[in-house]
């Protein structure tokens, strides 16, 4: 936050702004008890433009996720976001019901918590994870990298050596040929085979960001280099806006489509993996964080349609979550995977007319918060 206000000092209020919007936000979206975390706020827009917000499911992930970014806190203000918990004890209600946990994604970031907040079960979570965790099996890419942040986050306190290597060496394989980019999944079987070569934005920054930890908690300079070179790819194509684009051609490192732009990118999953990058000792790529932030708030997917709808709702407590197409069954998004597993680098043009990205999903979930949080307040160094 500090080299922001000195390079940008309206994007540094900004983000000011949403971490004040986060702290709103978390509260209303706990579970009673507040052991836990809704899946979503949905926002419903009447007439007169007013919202009325309705809570939909449960997710242990987001929970956990809230947990990592809400530990940069001071004490009183964990305990409200976390329903009277500080985020070690948030951790430890979280490890307490990892027996019946069976998502290996779940499991890691339970895991990667409890490393962070110093809980005394760091060992238990760890050991979910590894029974998750069958050895030779594929993964999705996203889990995959949650496992190996865990383990880096715990090698100081427990000995994860020989996993955290398996981990390591498992992210780095997954990539196809020379690309710096990374696919869905770390092996076959687990997309159809006309999505194989995709991989979406969360496959790049996850990956990227949990080789850069694996770095910085010992020396690995082959892992930077992974990182840093997923991470230069992505920014180089990075929309004129600053979007963070949606789907990319894993074998050619280029974008199969765009839409939808989801603000969780620009306002935080950009910024948490770049961020831990350049405090690795990789490189800085701080032009393209601001760029993404200030998306926020100049949208010009709505503003070149004359849509005038804010993406964030201070009184709320909301961050809208993404800009859209409104594409029935996403299916410009379906043309092109398949389109492009059999012509690379096709993208068929005419779709943008037809379906033009104006439409706002008007739905705030917790991890969008708990990862704001952690860029903007935490990572490895800040």
């Amino acid at each position: 936050m500090t080299e922001l206000a000195g390079a940008d000092r309206p994007l540094h209020d900004l983000a000011s702004r949403l971490l004040a919007v986060a702290e709103r936000g978390l509260p209303a979206m706990l579970l009673p008890g507040g052991t836990g975390f809704v899946f979503t706020r949905a926002g419903h827009r009447a007439a007169d433009g007013s919202y009325r917000l309705e809570q939909r499911g449960t997710s242990i992930r987001y929970a956990a996720i809230t947990a990592l970014g809400a530990r940069f806190l001071p004490l009183d203000r964990q305990r409200t976001v976390l329903g009277g918990h500080t985020a070690e004890e948030f951790a430890g209600e979280l490890i307490e019901r990892l027996p019946g946990v069976r998502n290996l994604g779940d499991a890691a970031l339970i895991a990667w918590a409890a490393a962070e907040t110093g809980h005394p079960k760091l060992s238990d979570a760890l050991d979910r994870v590894t029974a998750l965790d069958e050895p030779g099996r594929p993964q999705y890419t996203v889990e995959a990298a949650w496992v190996l942040s865990a383990y880096a986050a715990a090698r100081g306190t427990v000995d994860v050596e020989d996993r955290l290597k398996s981990a390591r060496d498992r992210l780095l394989r997954a990539r196809i040929g020379g690309s710096p980019l990374f696919p869905h999944a770390t092996g076959p079987g687990l997309n159809p085979w006309y999505r194989a070569h995709i991989g979406c934005f969360a496959d790049q920054t996850y990956p990227l960001q949990a080789l850069a930890r694996a770095h910085a908690s010992g020396d690995d300079p082959e892992a930077l280099a992974a990182a840093d070179a997923c991470a230069t790819r992505i920014c180089a194509l990075q929309g004129e806006g600053g979007q963070w684009w949606w789907h990319y051609d894993a074998r050619r490192g280029s974008v199969v489509e765009g839409y939808p732009v989801y603000s969780v990118h620009q306002h935080a999953m950009a910024p948490t993996a770049l961020l831990d990058l350049a405090e690795a000792g990789g490189t800085d790529f701080g032009e393209p964080i601001r760029k993404g932030l200030r998306w926020m708030t100049e949208v010009p997917e709505l503003a070149a349609a004359g849509v005038f709808e804010p993406m964030i709702l201070d009184e709320l407590g909301v961050t809208w979550r993404k800009v859209h197409r409104g594409d029935p069954k996403k299916a410009v998004r379906a043309a092109r995977g398949l389109t492009t597993r059999v012509a690379p680098g096709l993208r068929l043009g005419p779709l943008d007319g037809v379906f033009r990205p104006t439409a706002v999903d008007r739905e705030c979930r917790p991890y969008e918060f708990g990862w704001m949080l952690f860029a903007w307040l935490g990572g490895i160094d800040r």
